[in-house]
Formats: structure tokens, sequence, C-alpha cells
């Protein structure tokens, strides 16, 4: 639970962030490497001309460069994430000896907290190993807004019926994006409680939100980024139909130990 409540957190913070950067009027400023900060002349200003190298070398199609970007940015976290099953997968693994410490020291909270921390701590167990896949992912999702927004190329690109530059009035975009985070939280919910089930629901209409107010370019690499993560969690997790209920053995469909 704590782990999906500081995910919240950190999408909240890139709405704002994102949205800070859009009322700037440098926001749209093309990069000058002479005047631009730390994060501009090293994340933004080289991200922004991997995506020109990529759509040179894919027919001109910049939608075909943000979907390699995706790849390539979901591949290098793919360390974090398989963390985080391993870890998610041992808290399932404990879940016996956390009822036990609940039931023992449920007059006194601080004592049952400190115990839980010592048992997660023996056990190689890091409860926020959840969110560093989405922390690692924030400073990007900033420099890919702005290198969109501040690349001529990009921002007046059109892709399919979209123009990334500029959100998808039709709304076909960000319902895509809802819908494709809404499965991906599907094929995780064998590693969530019945409260964190209850912010499946939450977390699609954030995305939908997003996607409505934003360049396209951005909730399109959202959309890469989902797509990539269902099939990922078809491998670790397996399909949510024979997934097993937290605590149960390794299915077929996920990965062995």
């Amino acid at each position: 639970m704590t782990r999906r409540i500081y995910t919240l957190l950190a999408l909240s913070a890139v709405i704002l962030l994102l949205s800070g950067c859009g009322t700037s009027s440098a926001a749209s400023a093309p990069i000058d490497l002479n005047t631009a900060n730390f994060f501009t002349k090293y994340l933004t200003y080289p991200l922004s001309k991997t995506l020109d190298w990529f759509a040179n070398h894919l027919w001109g199609q910049y939608g075909l460069a943000i979907l390699v970007v995706t790849v390539i940015i979901r591949l290098i976290i793919l360390p974090l994430t398989l963390k985080q099953y391993r870890s998610s997968k041992r808290m399932q693994e404990l879940q016996p000896e956390m009822k036990k410490l609940k039931e023992k020291y449920k007059d006194d909270p601080k004592k049952q907290q400190e115990e839980t921390m010592k048992l997660f701590q023996s056990n190689g167990v890091n409860p926020l190993a959840g969110c560093f896949p989405i922390i690692v992912q924030m400073p990007i999702l900033i420099a890919l807004y702005q290198s969109i927004m501040r690349n001529d190329h990009i921002r007046d690109h059109t892709f399919l019926w979209l123009n990334l530059g500029k959100p998808d009035h039709l709304y076909i975009l960000p319902i895509i994006a809802a819908a494709t985070t809404f499965v991906q939280q599907m094929f995780m919910s064998s590693q969530m409680n019945q409260q964190m089930k209850s912010l499946m629901y939450i977390f699609p209409v954030m995305i939908f939100v997003m996607s409505m107010n934003f360049a396209s370019a951005l909730p399109l690499y959202w959309v890469y980024g989902n797509i990539f993560t269902i099939v990922q969690s078809y491998f670790i997790y397996g399909s949510p139909g024979k997934q097993k209920k937290p605590g149960s053995q390794n299915n077929k469909g996920g990965l062995s130990k």
C-alpha cells in the first residue's frame, strides 16, 4: 500500500513539474547550450538529439523514434523492475510472519513497525523497491517533454493522426493510454492486496487527464511503455487469469527464482 501511495505522489509531482514547464516561456525556446542549465545540457539536449538521430534513420518518423527510445529506457531500468518483482515476491512469502508480528504487537504500533523492518532487513526485502523504476523515469519524462517542446522538428511533426507537439483533441490517444495503463495494472494485480487493487482505477484516470493536457508525444511514450510493461509482466507474472494468489507457489507463466 505504501509503495502505491509513493507512486501516486511521484506521478502527482510529474504533473506539477510538467505543468510548470508548460507555462514557462522558456519551455518552447530552442536549446542554447551557452545558457543551458545542467539538466538541459546533459539530459534534455542529448535526448532531443537522440530522437533526431533515430528519426533520421526511421524514415523521418518521430513517432517511431519515441518507440525506440522508450524500449531503450525500459531495458535500462529492467534490472530495477526485476528487483521490484523479487522484493514483492519475497514480501508475499513473509506475509505469515508479518501477520504474527501484527498480532503479537497489536498494542504497540511502534514496536510492530520496528520488528517488521527488522524482518525485511534480515530477508533482504526493500518495501520501497517498487518506487525505483518510476523515480528513475521522472527526470526522463520531464526531459522528454522539454525535448519535444524545444525541438521544432518534433513539435511540428505529424505521426498518424497526431501532432506530437499538441494534445490529441480527439481523445483517442488519452483513451488508449488509460486503457493500456489499466491492462498493465491487471497484469500486476496478483501482487496487490485488496486495498492496493482499489487504486487500480486511479492510475488510468490520472494518465487520461494528463494525456488530455500534454503534447501527444508524451502520452505516446506512455502507451509504448505500457505495452512494453504488459509484455514484460506476462513473462514475469503470467497472464492475469492464471496468476496465483499472494503467498502461493510461483506459476508456470512467470519467471522462476
